[in-house]
This record gives C-alpha cells, structure tokens and sequence, in this order.
C-alpha cells in the first residue's frame, strides 16, 4: 500500500478523481433491459406505447401540482409570509419557474429515449457528481410531496370534521416542540395511514393513469369554476385598503415567492413521460410552458378570491378554500370545495410518490446508492424495496413535521435541483461537437495557438472512443443564419437592426461558422461554476447586507453587491464571446446564455429568502447523501466497476507486451530448428503467440 501511494503522484490522483466526478454514462444502456421497470405485456418485447398527446402530458402536469399549490400553499403564504400579496409572490415564482422549465425541456430533449428525469439526463450529459446531487435533490422534492401531501389530505379531513381529529390526537398523544418554528405540532397519526396506504397502493403496481387523472383534473376544473363564481357574491375590497395589501413587505412577498415555488414543480414529471408521447420533442416543450401558464391562472384567481372574502390574518392555513365559505356561513360550498381538495390533492400525492421509487431505484442501478433498493418484485414488477422504503420516509416525516416546514424544506431541494439543470444546458451549448472538427478557429492567432488535447480536454466530451457520446444531432450551416436556433442573433437583430453586427464585433461575439473547442468549452465551464458561485454571494450580500444592514455596514454591502453584479456581467460576456455548438435539437432554450444565467440568478435569489432552519435541515440532507457518494456510491458506481475490469484486461495485457519489449527473440532464442518448442524458459517472437500450454499471454517465468 505505502508504495502503491509514493507511486501516486498528486496530479495523477487529482485527475483520477476528476475523472470519476465528470464520466458520463453511455447512451446504449438507456436501451430497454431486463430490468426495465416498462410494465409490458407477458412476454412482449416493446417499450411504451407511445399515446400520449400534448393535452394529455398537460393534465399530467397539472395534476401533479396544483392540489397541494391551490388548496394549501395559497392559504399557508398569504397568512404568514405575504398577506394579499401572495398574488405577487405566485407571479414571480411563475416567472422563475418558467425561466427554468425551458432549460429542462431542452435537458429532456437531448436525452429523448428515456424515462427518467433530470437524474438520468445529466448522468448521460453531464457527469456522475452532477447526476448524483440532482437525484439526492429529486428524492427530497419527492419525499417531502409524499408527506406534505398526506399532511394536507389529513388537514383538509380535519377541517371537514370540524378540528375533532386534532383535537383527539393533542388530548391523547400531547404536542411536539422544536420540529416547527416555535409553534406546537401534534403527532399526525391520520397523515401517516395515509402515506402507508398510498405507499401499498404504489408498491402493488396500481398506477396513476393517465384518465384516472384526467377525470381527478376535471372535477378540479369544476371546483375552480364554482368557486372563483360563488366567491364573487363575498367579496370585500376592505380586505386590500389601508396596507393590507403588503402587510409584510416586499420582503415577505420575495420569501412568500421562495415557498411558493413548491407550487409550480409539477413539470418535471412530464419530462418522465418522453418515451410514452406522441411526438416528445414538441409535446413535452409546449405542455411544460401550458402547465405552468395554467397553474398561474388557477393560484393568482384562487389568490385573489381568498383574500378578498377574507382578511389574511384570519385564513385558516390547514384548509384555508373550505374555511373561506364556512365563515360566510356558506356550508354548501365548503363540501364542494372538498371534493375538490379530495381529488386535488390525491393526484399531487400519487405525483409525488409514484416517481420516487423509480429515481431511487435508477440509482441504484448504477450503483450509486445500495444496490438493495434496486430489487423488482417478479409480480407486482415495481421496485418494493424502493417504494417501501421511500413510502415509510414519507409517513415518518407526515408524523412529525409541521406542513409549513415540509413545503418550505420541498422548494429548498427543487430550486436547487433546477438551478443545476440550468447549469448543465449552459455548460452543453458551448461544449465541443464529437462530429465534427474541433480544431476550427476563427482566426489565423487562434490557429497558432492551438493546443494538442490533452486528458483534461476529454472531461465534459466523452471518451476518445464516442462510448459517452450523447450528441445526436448533427452541425448546422456555415451561414449567419446558423446561429438563429438560439433566438439571440433574431431577437437582437429584430431589437438593434444594423447596430446588431457592430455591437457583434465590439463584444467579439464569434461568427457562426466558429466551433468550441475543448479549450473554449473549459473557459465556459470555468466561467459558469464561477457564475453560480457569484450569484450566492451576491445575494447573500444584498439580502444580509443591504436589506438587514443599515449604515457604513450596508453601503460598503452595495458597494460589495455592485463589485459581484460587475463581475456576473464580465463572466456572461466572456461566455457570448466563445462558439457556441452547432447540434441541432428538436426544441432548444432561446436566448443562451441570457435565459439559463437569469434561472440561476433568480432561483438562488429564492433559495437564499427561505428560513436558516430550512437551510440547516437541506444542509444535514446534502451531507448525508455525500458521505453515501463519497463512501459508497463513487466506488460502487456501474462505471467505476466497468472501468476497474477494463484496466486489470489493460493492464495483464500491457505487463505481456512490456515483457515482450525487454527482451530481444534474436539474442536469447537459439536459430530454428527442431526442438526448438522443448526450451524451458523461452519467450516467443511477437510473430509467433501460439499457447500450447500456459495458455494466452504466457511468457518466460510466468506462474
């Protein structure tokens, strides 16, 4: 061991665990295995079936988010974070929403025969720490909307039996301190039933198909009518006047925006859905931008309804749309209300639920959680272990966290996670294309100070071999118009006209026939990862220092903030002025790198408004899942098992060669003759590698 570690420079371990970090997963096994989790026919040998339409994956969308979000989150954050002005806070977690919905549609696009979700694009597109981090961060998402959506299903039961439930469990079971903000909770015993059954239902192999939503999706249609029509015979514009419209401030509206984000997550189960659409390239684009648009309508209409029948510090935030038509004495309207919450709120559980199992149990597939938990029961064909274990996760924190946390701690891990996606599409629209040539250059400088490749140009590309390789679109034209896909060069020349080519040669924005290299792929990585870096601090400046500060403290805070948003600015014109790729996609993000770089500026700005106890906890969630990376899944990883075997056949093979080198046939072999076979200790000429007893690979001295 010890001289195994002086033989190991520090170099060569950096790159090794560099190169651990960033290997990619090859596009062939994306191909429908044995372990496909595809609940097929008796011995059918096809995928999905491709049925699905637009309409259809909105609904989905839909579905899967605007349960929770309109009949729990519009309450919770208008009581406690921003009064009326939740009615901002939804339009500005909207706008940040969609900002990194069109990122991930372009994720999913590149990555188009599969039916994973964000964990499995980066994997293929990006690298393995990068994977491994989104999926630890959609675990959570998925977990905490299991058990915050059996903690609203057991409040809005609770509300119906006029708080008799609640009641019981304080009188008999007594309250918990310390797992909310200071405020008592009770152990959820109905909340855990509900996460169990749900969780049966899951591991049974009952799925949620897509006209069992549909039908949960109409009835929501219908309540959402009656209510925003029999909430117009109570309203009151008091409920606006005399401030109360933002009772709390911009800055409550800004933290408001943060949990509100919770309700707008929706669209990433679409993403899931790619190999069962019709036509994914344009359904899963559009149907993301439709859902997103519709659950805007839906949160900003029931907003302004609830608020304007009753005033914000006397919502109930447990089942805050029932209770608004119970304190006008409109019973008849509260039940069908609940009808309402029953189906809205069942098909965000089974959302939330239904594709946890699958992200753990891809996972562990590739070894980068305990292999266990990839195990298929033969007769439900769904991952058990899987569900079973992520099911009673859920149930536990249903028991004993307050829904406010679990909402606030499920946006924490989601923003995360999509600000991650918006790094990756960057990253990949700038690096270099494995068809095509990637020693062009766009002047006779740049073609004298080319640099042969080396390892580390190889990092984010794939193998010299095309094994990682994910790109399957091909090169564009060599015309200016090539660069039209990206909606940058459109949109400006339609704004700028014939300023447009001169501020191109200001900004030493390249022409369009110029392609990444790998040494312009490496400035764009550089830059971006300094990008989200700078983004943290800058808000963190700004929200500690100027907002809190007051005085020298938080002048020097803006003049520090100004420092950082100078800085962002260089580092985006530093990106424009690299080539970008010339792959064509089906759909692509407009505007790069403007688009991604705003979704990661405004989701760390929302990360960074959530509470330091949402911090701590997310904090204690991502340091369990590195030391699972760190200690198991980085040696365990399907990849670094590969690649152990490829080096030991690599490495006999190159002791057989190296021995073969040192010595010389004509100098130790005597001249041909007969007999010549019978000499103990030979090594034979290259030329002549027939085993006629050691077997391949034998040599002089070989046991």
């Amino acid at each position: 061991m010890a001289a195994w570690l002086g033989r190991l420079s520090l170099g060569d371990a950096w790159f090794n665990m560099y190169s651990r970090l960033l290997r990619t997963k090859p596009m062939g096994s994306m191909a429908h295995g044995s372990d496909d989790l595809t609940e097929l026919g008796e011995g059918s040998g096809i995928g999905l079936a491709k049925v699905l339409t637009t309409v259809d994956l909105v609904s989905l969308g839909v579905g899967s988010c605007v349960g929770t979000g309109m009949y729990v989150v519009a309450g919770l954050v208008a009581k406690a974070m921003a009064g009326p002005g939740v009615i901002l806070s939804f339009i500005i977690a909207a706008m940040a929403s969609i900002l990194s919905g069109v990122c991930y549609a372009e994720f999913g696009v590149r990555v188009p025969k599969t039916t994973g979700s964000a964990y499995t694009y980066s994997y293929v597109t990006v690298g393995e720490f990068v994977a491994f981090f989104i999926g630890w961060n959609l675990i959570l998402e998925y977990l905490i909307g299991t058990a915050a959506g059996a903690s609203a299903l057991s409040s809005m039961f609770d509300s119906l039996a006029n708080h008799t439930i609640s009641n019981y469990m304080i009188t008999h079971l007594g309250t918990l301190r310390g797992l909310g903000k200071g405020e008592d909770t009770y152990p959820d015993l109905l909340a855990l039933f509900i996460a169990l059954l749900v969780t049966v239902i899951i591991a049974l192999g009952v799925r949620n198909s897509v006209g069992f939503n549909n039908v949960l999706n109409v009835v929501n249609l219908v309540v959402w009518v009656f209510m925003i029509i029999a909430g117009l015979f109570f309203l009151s514009a008091k409920n606006w006047e005399s401030g109360n419209f933002l009772p709390y401030g911009w800055s409550g509206v800004m933290q408001g925006a943060a949990t509100c984000f919770y309700a707008f997550i929706g669209f990433d189960i679409i993403a899931t859905t790619g190999e069962e659409a019709k036509d994914p390239n344009t359904s899963i684009p559009y149907a993301i931008t439709a859902s997103l648009v519709s659950c805007l309508t839906a949160y900003v209409s029931v907003s302004v309804i609830l608020t304007l029948m009753v005033p914000y510090e006397l919502i109930d935030s447990s089942a805050p749309l029932m209770e608004m038509f119970a304190v006008h004495g409109f019973l008849w309207g509260k039940y069908i209300v609940a009808v309402g919450s029953i189906a809205g709120l069942t098909v965000s559980l089974l959302g939330s639920l239904f594709p946890m199992p699958r992200v753990i149990y891809a996972m562990s597939q590739d070894g980068l959680l305990f292999r266990c938990l990839s195990h298929v029961s033969v007769l439900t064909h769904t991952p058990v272990v899987a569900c079973v274990v992520s099911g009673s996760l859920a149930a536990v924190l249903a028991l004993l966290v307050s829904l406010r946390d679990l909402i606030e701690m499920m946006s924490i891990g989601t923003l995360l996670a999509y600000t991650l996606v918006s790094v990756c599409v960057l990253l990949l629209r700038y690096q270099p294309d494995e068809n095509t040539d990637t020693h062009q250059f766009t002047s006779e400088d740049d073609l004298n100070n080319a640099e042969v490749p080396t390892k580390d140009d190889h990092m984010l590309i794939g193998d010299g071999d095309g094994s990682a390789s994910y790109h399957t679109g091909g090169t564009e034209g060599e015309g200016d118009d090539s660069d039209f896909h990206t909606g940058r060069a459109s949109l400006l020349k339609r704004i700028l006209g014939g300023h447009y080519y001169i501020l191109r040669l200001r900004l030493g924005i390249p022409s369009a026939s110029a392609r990444p290299t790998p040494a312009t792929g490496r400035t764009v990585t550089r830059c971006t990862l300094l990008f989200f870096i700078t983004s943290f601090l800058l808000w963190s400046t700004v929200i500690f220092g100027v907002e809190q500060g007051a005085g020298a403290a938080a002048v020097f805070s803006g003049l520090m903030a100004t420092l950082m948003a100078g800085s962002l600015v260089k580092l985006l014109i530093v990106i424009i002025q690299q080539p970008e790729s010339g792959m064509k996609l089906p759909y692509m993000a407009p505007c790069v790198p403007f688009v991604p770089a705003a979704a990661i500026l405004a989701n760390s700005y929302l990360m960074l408004k959530l509470s330091p106890l949402t911090w701590a906890r997310f904090t204690i969630w991502c340091f369990i899942g590195l030391l699972i990376y760190g200690c198991y899944g980085v040696w365990h990883s399907t990849l670094e098992l590969n690649a152990r075997e490829q080096q030991a056949h690599a490495s006999s093979y190159q002791r057989y060669d190296d021995n073969l080198d040192a010595f010389s046939p004509e100098e130790i072999l005597p001249p041909p003759g007969p007999g010549r076979e019978d000499l103990p200790g030979l090594v034979r000429p290259r030329g002549e590698r027939e085993h006629p007893a050691g077997g391949p690979g034998w040599r002089a001295g070989a046991v």
